[in-house]
């Protein structure tokens, strides 16, 4: 399976198995088995088919994608960490009745250098022409 940014279409928390095996098929580049993914979860004592059904569900939500290999399914991210990062907090931002008090919030609560990230990123943007009506 190839990695590639992706997009997800509905974003839900992942909850705190879901987002260690994630964290698993996000740490990695190449597709991973049921056991592969077990053996990589050292802290935790999980039965072989509880990370079998979780991977099962993680699919089916749209979160990890599946492909054959032999008898065994093979699981990647069907984005990356950065992807649902996002979506996640475009989700909470949809949910604000006052978008801008959101954002001037969040600006307002990041360190330095992650303001300075953001303000680059704004740059960028603004050098490329995205947003622009063109006028």
């Amino acid at each position: 399976m190839s990695r590639f940014a992706g997009t997800l279409t509905t974003v839900n928390r992942l909850g705190e198995l879901e987002r260690a095996i994630m964290d698993v098929l996000w740490d990695t580049d190449t597709s991973l088995t049921v056991r592969e993914v077990s053996a990589r979860l050292t802290e935790r004592n999980l039965a072989h088919t509880t990370v079998m059904t979780v991977l099962d569900r993680l699919a089916k939500k749209g979160f990890a994608r599946r492909e054959r290999d032999g008898r065994a399914w093979r699981y990647c991210p069907a984005a990356t960490r950065e992807t649902y990062v996002t979506e996640l907090m475009l989700t909470a931002l949809d949910q604000t009745g006052d978008r801008t008090a959101a954002l001037t919030r969040f600006a307002q609560s990041v360190s330095g250098v992650e303001a300075e990230v953001l303000r680059d990123a704004l740059e960028v943007i603004e050098g490329s022409g995205e947003g622009d009506d063109g006028i």
